[in-house]
């Protein structure tokens, strides 16, 4: 119980460093929201009365601490661009990148585990070195590039979807998850590659300890010590890297629905950073900053189901 409350702790104190880093990082870098604002317009007055309008005139620490309890109390703050509350705006697009990136993270782990099992079990044979080969050449692709390549495939060779006719989820749930699809195999490939891979290493080296010798010796069948004994230990390094890999399928998204025309938070973004929107592109890092850390908490609570000896830590 007190590791869990020191997890706890260390991730509020994790997610209060970022905030402070992200804040103060967009406040430091070249270029003026009051400049984006008021163009060929500006005058010393005018920019000096609508800083002060803004609070950028206050020192950074009242600025920060100003921000971080209205992002407590669930105020991410008014966009500068827009003159519209953050929250409202995320609202539509927020659901779009989490949905794809759950989607890639399920596909990363459907992938992943029975072709990391069926690669350890043919070690060394045609199907775990082709595997192995090909897992090299995916990890290697980018997400935005394994994108183009599904979209000229899929959309332009094959016509089985129209690039860029994406379809929204308050008008179609099942053709907004069928576009989907394909975006989110772009991201999940590599991480599956990598997963695959790590499992296949992992489950060949679980294999050739003395437990599991012990676990033949008294008669039991193969898959029972494959699924009982080896996949339990073996798997908890996948999960590692799949938990913290959630967070990059996140900022693989944003990436990706450039791609394939997706209305998600990535043309937010990349506007609210050219026109220094300094609200909407800290709550969009925050929310990213968030997932990682609760990312990471909860592969640590899972580790510690899946391994008894870290239960009283």
């Amino acid at each position: 119980m007190r590791g869990i409350l020191r997890k706890l702790a260390g991730a509020v104190l994790t997610l209060l460093a970022v905030t402070l880093l992200v804040f103060l990082a967009f406040r430091l870098i070249p270029g003026d929201p009051v400049t984006a604002l008021l163009g060929t317009e500006i005058t010393p007055e005018r920019a000096a009365q609508l800083r002060a309008e803004m609070g950028l005139d206050d020192p950074l620490l009242v600025q920060y601490g100003r921000w971080v309890i209205h992002a407590l109390g669930g105020d991410l703050g008014t966009s500068y661009s827009y003159s519209m509350p953050v929250s409202s705006m995320l609202a539509g697009k927020l659901p779009i990148t989490l949905t794809m990136s759950l989607m890639a993270f399920v596909l990363s782990i459907a992938l992943a585990i029975p072709l990391g099992i069926l690669a350890a079990k043919h070690e060394g044979r045609i199907f775990d070195r082709v595997l192995l080969a090909l897992c090299q050449v995916i990890m290697a692709i980018p997400p935005f590039f394994s994108g183009i390549l599904l979209t000229y495939i899929f959309g332009i060779v094959l016509r089985w979807f129209t690039p860029g006719g994406f379809i929204s989820y308050e008008r179609d749930m099942v053709g907004f998850l069928r576009y989907l699809i394909l975006p989110a195999v772009a991201i999940a490939l590599p991480k599956a590659a990598m997963a695959a891979k790590l499992l296949r290493d992992s489950v060949i080296e679980e294999a050739g300890k003395d437990y599991v010798r012990t676990a033949y010796s008294r008669g039991n069948a193969t898959m029972e010590v494959m699924y009982r004994h080896v996949l339990r230990n073996a798997i908890l390094p996948v999960v590692t890297f799949l938990g913290m890999a959630l967070a990059d399928m996140v900022a693989g998204s944003i990436v990706v629905e450039q791609v394939f025309g997706i209305p998600g938070i990535s043309r937010i973004l990349l506007t609210s950073i050219s026109n220094r929107d300094y609200p909407v592109v800290e709550a969009i890092i925050l929310g990213i900053a968030g997932l990682v850390v609760v990312a990471n908490l909860l592969v640590d609570l899972l580790y510690r189901l899946l391994d008894p000896r870290l239960r009283e830590a």
